[in-house]
């Protein structure tokens, strides 16, 4: 599909939207929103998987914002061998959104707040890479990483790939539903708030 959206001022409402969030002075910004958030794709090839389901949460003043949630699922028109593994993660009964959908959803979510997530970078380039097919820019956001996070508070020297799991067993966090996108965002909303205390952050 060509879309003619960069030529000009031609850009969609929504994309425009977006990008106002970063044009304001925020030297008088009082409260920082972090939006912690987790996806299932179909695969760790960021070039070629598929984004399956968002799921995301605010934080604000410290605080799990249990009212600021965001969950979404994309409409597939085909998966491949290695997505029959996420027939418990995309039910039937979901509903389902296309991808340029489920993007602008997460955009008018996230706005200018700081994304965090675990591993964070294939979390990054997954929703990069459908921007680009909306033949958009990249993410403006700041970010941070809780596996980061992590070694810096263990004062790993190098870096180190740890498991959700395993962080959570470090810090003693009880884990949630740990098989969707939301239940993950959760639980590294846990990790985060912890760390950043930790952190002095």
């Amino acid at each position: 599909m060509a879309l003619d959206w960069l030529i000009g001022t031609n850009l969609p409402q929504f994309w425009k939207n977006y990008l106002t969030h970063f044009e304001k002075d925020d030297n008088h910004e009082v409260h920082k929103r972090y939006v912690v958030f987790d996806m299932e794709t179909s695969g760790l090839n960021w070039k070629d998987d598929v984004i399956l389901s968002i799921g995301a949460i605010g934080i604000n003043d410290n605080a799990i914002e249990i009212g600021d949630f965001f969950e979404i699922f994309i409409k597939q028109e085909k998966f491949n061998s290695h997505s029959v593994a996420f027939s418990d993660v995309i039910k039937d009964d979901d509903e389902k959104f296309v991808e340029a959908e489920a993007i602008i959803q997460f955009l008018n979510f996230i706005k200018d707040a700081t994304l965090v997530s675990h591993n964070i970078n294939l979390d990054l380039e997954m929703i990069n890479q459908a921007l680009k097919r909306l033949e958009l820019g990249r993410l403006k956001n700041t970010f941070m990483d809780t596996n980061a996070l992590f070694q810096r508070w263990q004062h790993h020297v190098q870096d180190t790939q740890v498991s959700l799991d395993e962080v959570c067993d470090a810090l003693k966090i009880k884990k949630s539903d740990r098989l969707t996108a939301s239940g993950n965002a959760y639980t590294t909303a846990l990790v985060f708030l912890k760390l950043k205390s930790k952190l002095g952050i």
